[in-house]
């Protein structure tokens, strides 16, 4: 792919240069993490709270087939792998009352709403809803963080998890491209992260419209886009 490639980073460590979109990003591997977002059964399995929702979850088996490459990849390579869980405590204190925007958008909550008899069952923390999907299960030195918010930064650990051990570069994967992962990618850019977004080891929800239009905000003002194949391509020829 050509382009300038950019420099990030302390040069600490091995470096490679990931083919990327709008051009190469040039990063330190022991800087870079893969973060996982909301690889759940609410997300990606039948029965979870988006299939209850109404939404299509079909694609969603493919994209777990993608970050499976992606993980063992990393693994090999020794890159960070940090997960993200979405959800809240089994009395919802955490998904805040009628005075939160979350109450009034959260399909989660509004479905449980609409449909009294799920109460409770839905991203509650101890759940079958917010467990990590089974192929995803975390391995040994994978660290997993919980979130109340579409944003993993959000009142959470991630930023401290990231900067303790000198993270600067992110590798997105997971559900939903469009609001999760988005979103979590935004607030990166504003903490200075450099933000890479596997653009075919993402899942969006709603119209197909969504997942191109969040490759393009990410592409043209948030970070980076690249592909399972490069990330493996360029991160695999690397010595474990």
């Amino acid at each position: 792919m050509s382009g300038t490639a950019v420099e990030t980073g302390s040069g600490r460590g091995r470096t490679v240069t990931l083919p990327a979109r709008p051009e190469p990003l040039r990063v330190s591997v022991e800087e870079t993490a893969i973060v996982v977002i909301d690889m759940q059964n609410a997300y990606a399995s039948k029965g979870g709270y988006v299939d209850l929702a109404g939404f299509d979850i079909s694609g969603a088996a493919g994209t777990i087939g993608q970050i499976a490459k992606v993980l063992e990849t990393g693994r090999q390579a020794g890159v960070t792998i940090v997960y993200l869980q979405n959800g809240w405590d089994a009395d919802y204190v955490e998904a805040g009352g009628p005075g939160s925007p979350n109450w009034h958008k959260s399909n989660a909550l509004k479905t449980m709403r609409a449909r009294p008899e799920l109460q409770g069952q839905l991203l509650a923390r101890g759940g079958w809803d917010y467990e990590l999907v089974g192929p995803l299960a975390p391995q040994p030195g994978d660290i997993v963080l919980h979130k109340t918010r579409y944003s993993a930064f959000f009142n959470s650990q991630l930023d401290s998890t990231l900067r303790a051990r000198g993270i600067r570069n992110i590798v997105f994967v997971g559900i939903a491209t469009n609001v999760c992962v988005e979103s979590t990618l935004r607030d990166g850019f504003h903490l200075e992260y450099f933000g890479v977004m596997l653009e075919d080891a993402t899942h969006h929800l709603g119209p197909e419209m969504m997942q191109q239009a969040s490759v393009y905000n990410v592409e043209k003002f948030f970070g980076w886009v690249s592909t399972v194949a490069d990330f493996c391509g360029t991160f695999g020829q690397l010595p474990e």
